[in-house]
């Protein structure tokens, strides 16, 4: 089984999400299992304090080490002989995108450390994170909406929590590096507006088709960056180069 273990303040903010649709029904089947620790508790302070002034002046308060450590410390005693990975949620960290989803998805457990305030005191990250993660490049209140991005993207690549292994390769940003082609379901017509004839002539061969050229077509106009390094063949790259010849011809004229 999958497991996560979350470091935060805040387990409320979380619990919601663990409560609701694939991810409850992936805890519930017991493909995954996600833990909500508050590291608060681990604390020695008589007031429960975790944050204190950082040394240099600066703006705010930083998360001191002793109650992170000592969380990770006991987690730590019991994954022994397991494969772990110690995260911390940072926007200075590695952009997370679908390769590193996938590649999370490869271990035993998961540690993921939520920050707060001014961040966290960078001895804890030094002597227990083995990678920081950020989600883009802009600052969040603390790592728990963070977390949960990354929880829901690798959880998605665990078997049969999805149920159909074909869900995560025909996606957006699937294995051929492109974004999922245009869907639609009844009626035929809405407000004018047509079902492509193709996805209705029951010819799945002529579909595929379409929901290829579809796909190359959107991830052109939507994310031409990535073109550059999806999978096609040379005729797909080939017919891709007319496409946007033409184009320019039209710009142009």
């Amino acid at each position: 089984m999958f497991k996560c273990n979350i470091l935060t303040l805040f387990p409320g903010m979380i619990r919601p999400y663990t409560e609701e649709s694939i991810c409850k029904r992936a805890i519930e089947a017991g493909l995954v299992e996600i833990d909500l620790i508050d590291f608060r508790d681990y604390t020695l302070d008589k007031h429960r304090r975790v944050d204190d002034t950082p040394y240099g002046g600066g703006a705010g308060m930083l998360i001191a080490p002793q109650s992170v450590a000592s969380c990770f410390d006991d987690i730590m005693s019991r994954q022994e002989g397991k494969k772990v990975l110690n995260i911390y949620m940072s926007a200075s960290g590695r952009t997370f995108d679908q390769s590193l989803s996938k590649e999370l998805a490869g271990y035993d457990e998961l540690n993921i450390l939520c920050g707060h305030y001014e961040g966290v005191d960078q001895r804890v990250i030094d002597e227990y994170i083995d990678m920081e993660i950020s989600i883009g490049d802009y600052i969040l209140t603390g790592g728990e909406l963070a977390a949960m991005v990354v929880v829901d993207s690798v959880i998605r690549h665990i078997p049969d929590v999805l149920g159909n292994s074909e869900s995560t390769s025909e996606e957006s940003f699937g294995e051929d590096g492109l974004l999922e082609y245009p869907q639609y379901t009844r009626p035929p017509v809405f407000h004018g507006r047509e079902v492509p004839e193709v996805l209705m002539s029951g010819h799945h061969a002529n579909i595929r088709k379409w929901q290829r050229e579809q796909a190359i077509l959107k991830t052109m106009k939507v994310r031409p960056d990535m073109i550059k390094k999806a999978r096609l063949t040379p005729r797909e790259m080939a017919e891709l180069n007319r496409e946007k010849e033409d184009r320019e011809g039209k710009k142009d004229s």
